[in-house]
């Protein structure tokens, strides 16, 4: 008979995680050994990670999680090692090998090859992802033996360095940092790499090492994650107006603020402006977004006074003026 399982009492967690995600996990199995660890009530991500890549992965607890979609138009840069000569079903390691090829072209070819991928280019979402077609995500069609038409989307590649080259031997491999906009699919981006040298080949390393304002050096593995004392996982926790980087702050006092939080416009000398982040005064609080038309400033998306209440009691701001506040 298996022993009952015990139930983890969670709370209230707010704030953003900075995960170096480990290979072998989807960016959700990562997602929910986080939260386990923070006995945390409510978390989201910010974008997903295939398992076979590792790197940064920001984590939303609690009232960051209203703040995540922030997140998804961010600039990444990656590394990424791509297996020149053998092609794949996935276009990664996972895959069945579908062709073999000779890797027969000079180093000058790669530079050449590689100047034709930077800036605006258009590329084809790969079967093997997370899009959806008619509902259904393209990995469903294609485990089932099935290839459907794809719309070409458009990106930039901003940075296309080269960072390690082997055109010899059993393995011949290129290793790349690749600075790209948002819907990048890196896995597509070596494939067609590859392809243009006439060699084919896939993806056989992955590591993300910065989204946004985020890089790898600020993240904790989830090994880290585990040896703290929960005191010190929270301490490892940034503040959740970090997704709301490069917008333009606006401060209420206390009578405009509480009339902010119901949703009611508020008249003020502020330009106009599409996305602005809003924070009320003594003490100093998120109230949540909004954006500025006519001198009105329009709420958006708000947390609650309770999330408010629960992120300054983990404030560190003086006993008697958190104690007014509860």
């Amino acid at each position: 008979m298996n022993a009952p399982r015990t139930r983890v009492q969670r709370h209230p967690v707010h704030g953003v995680l900075l995960l170096d995600k480990p290979l072998g996990l989807s960016s959700n199995q990562a997602l929910q050994k986080a939260k386990w660890l923070l006995r945390a009530e409510k978390a989201g991500h910010t974008g997903t990670l295939d398992p076979l890549a590792t790197g940064v992965l920001p984590l939303c607890f609690g009232a960051a999680t209203k703040f995540s979609q922030q997140h998804l138009d961010a600039d990444k840069t990656y590394e990424t090692t791509v297996r020149l000569g053998l092609k794949t079903s996935t276009a990664d390691a996972e895959g069945d090998v579908i062709s073999v090829r000779e890797v027969s072209f000079t180093p000058g070819r790669v530079v050449e090859v590689l100047d034709q991928f930077m800036g605006p280019i258009s590329q084809v979402p790969p079967m093997y992802s997370a899009l959806k077609k008619d509902g259904k995500p393209l990995y469903e069609y294609a485990r089932e033996g099935e290839t459907v038409e794809r719309e070409a989307r458009n990106l930039v590649i901003y940075d296309l360095e080269l960072l390690e080259m082997q055109l010899q031997g059993d393995t011949p491999f290129l290793r790349l940092r690749v600075r790209c906009s948002k819907g990048t699919y890196i896995r597509t981006l070596g494939e067609d790499i590859a392809e243009a040298l006439g060699c084919g080949g896939h993806l056989s390393a992955l590591r993300r090492v910065v989204t946004g304002p985020f890089d790898a050096s600020q993240c904790v593995s989830l090994e880290q994650l585990e040896a703290m004392h929960e005191d010190q996982r929270l301490d490892a926790l940034l503040p959740v107006d970090v997704l709301l980087y490069g917008c333009t702050e606006v401060s209420l006092n206390s009578d405009s603020a509480g009339r902010f939080l119901s949703g009611v416009r508020r008249p003020g000398p502020w330009v106009d402006c599409d996305q602005v982040v809003v924070y009320g005064e003594h003490p100093r609080a998120l109230l949540g977004t909004a954006h500025v038309h006519g001198g009105e400033l329009i709420p958006g998306r708000l947390l609650s006074p309770i999330e408010i209440q629960q992120i300054l009691k983990k404030s560190p701001a003086p006993e008697p003026l958190l104690a007014e506040q509860v």
